[in-house]
């Protein structure tokens, strides 16, 4: 059964979700909150018109950094594109871009006004990054997320105003650190051709212990 939270700062074992992945309703989007969720493999995850709605879904999908997928032409586009690759340079303005991106199948957005401003919280105190890729002194493209200092990237969105500027980001953000882990969250395409596969929750969550 999903569980309705209160003021109260807790969840709920995540073994408790729905089929879905879904774990809990409610709640807020305080630093304290977001850290608590992502410390214990929760994210939040809701439409706008919607209650603030808690995840953790089994299996989770994850990229392992050593294997990276990058195809022969995203290469030549590395190699022969112009782009610039910058970390928390202006996360901002990559939050806001990420919010208004048109998504197949989605009438809006889920990366509303109270997500921005508590992942800008969580960028204020050094637990979210993002990565920018600018053009001709332009940001095309960008990606943030949320990092706790356990060896695991938990990656929130991405978007791109030109081709591949996304997977710039992506790419390049990887192959410049040192991560163990890249948290996708939940199945994309997109992400399983740059190699993201399946994990057991259990086994995720084992992951974000490394450094406690």
């Amino acid at each position: 059964m999903v569980s309705i939270l209160t003021n109260e700062l807790k969840f709920p074992d995540v073994r408790e979700t729905s089929p879905e992945g879904l774990l809990a309703i409610g709640g807020d989007l305080s630093v304290e909150r977001l850290l608590l969720a992502y410390r214990s493999g929760i994210f939040p995850w809701f439409d706008d018109d919607d209650p603030i709605l808690w995840w953790a879904p089994d299996p989770r999908f994850v990229l392992f950094p050593e294997r990276l997928k990058v195809s022969k032409s995203m290469k030549q586009v590395l190699r022969n594109t112009d782009f610039v690759v910058t970390v928390n340079k202006a996360f901002s303005k990559v939050i806001r871009s990420c919010s208004k991106i048109k998504r197949h199948g989605q009438p809006g957005s889920w990366i509303t006004q109270g997500m921005i401003d508590g992942y800008s919280d969580l960028h204020e105190l050094g637990y979210a990054k993002s990565v920018e890729v600018w053009l001709d002194n332009e940001l095309v493209g960008g990606l943030y997320g949320v990092d706790l200092g356990n060896g695991v990237f938990c990656g929130e969105s991405m978007f791109s105003k030109v081709s591949n500027a996304s997977k710039a980001a992506f790419i390049t953000f990887i192959q410049n650190t040192n991560y163990r882990l890249i948290d996708c969250q939940v199945y994309t395409n997109h992400l399983e051709t740059l190699g993201a596969e399946d994990m057991p929750r259990e086994e995720f969550l084992k992951y974000l212990k490394i450094g406690d």
